[in-house]
């Protein structure tokens, strides 16, 4: 992002929509850009962020005051680290119920963090909820929605009332490609020293580079939001 203070929460109420690989994906690029991250991991079985980034990610737990407080106090330190939160279906409700009784996201802006949402849609009542429901919790703080391709035509944006507002998309992955990337301890990053076919290689990197063009879309909402939040927060 155009500024190193950044915390940006993945989440959806659903599981299985994509919100690891693209807490990863999000990681690795700004670990590429040069910046510092540290990533949280709120999910539980197999294929967590913690399996595939274990260098850049801390297991955290909200189940209790302790963790919540180790959580939270590092999500608004102003430390120039880019922090990323992969936010499992199972910790979605109460992680932001005690972001809102806190004020996580006020107190981000108040120390120069900028706070982002990327809510990966689906058509399901449940979600479309979810997603209005932190519309109005939240309402200094950027809600992406974020489409998986996978999944097909984004026909239900309506259903998110999203009035023209952008949508970002994560590319459909090949099936013949997902063996590779969903095996621990694939990295992104590392992609010219695995071992995967020269043809799979190429092809990833052509789907990395449309995902990287994404993210550097969604950086400049970041950063159009932060400013204007900034503007309207009391000196």
């Amino acid at each position: 992002m155009p500024f190193r203070n950044s915390v940006t929460i993945v989440a959806s109420p659903r599981a299985r929509v994509g919100k690891t690989l693209l807490a990863r994906l999000l990681a690795e690029f700004h670990h590429q850009q040069g910046r510092a991250v540290q990533a949280f991991d709120l999910n539980a079985g197999d294929g967590t962020l913690a399996q595939f980034l274990p260098e850049l990610t801390t297991v955290s737990e909200i189940a209790d005051v302790k963790g919540q407080v180790a959580l939270f106090d590092r999500l608004v330190a102003a430390d120039d680290v880019a922090k990323i939160v992969d936010l499992g279906h199972q910790s979605f409700e109460a992680f932001f119920a005690l972001a809102d009784q806190i004020g996580v996201i006020e107190e981000a802006q108040r120390r120069a963090i900028a706070p982002a949402i990327l809510f990966l849609i689906t058509p399901d009542a449940t979600s479309v909820e979810a997603f209005r429901g932190l519309r109005r919790r939240f309402p200094e703080a950027l809600l992406a929605p974020v489409h998986n391709e996978i999944f097909g035509p984004a026909q239900h944006r309506d259903k998110y009332a999203l009035r023209g507002a952008a949508l970002a998309q994560l590319p459909a992955l090949a099936p013949a490609l997902r063996k590779y990337v969903e095996t621990p301890p694939f990295s992104f990053a590392r992609l010219t020293e695995s071992t995967i076919p020269l043809e799979a290689e190429d092809e990833l990197e052509h789907w990395l580079r449309r995902v990287y063009r994404e993210f550097r879309e969604l950086d400049l909402r970041i950063l159009l939001t932060d400013v204007q939040a900034a503007i309207r927060l009391p000196s």
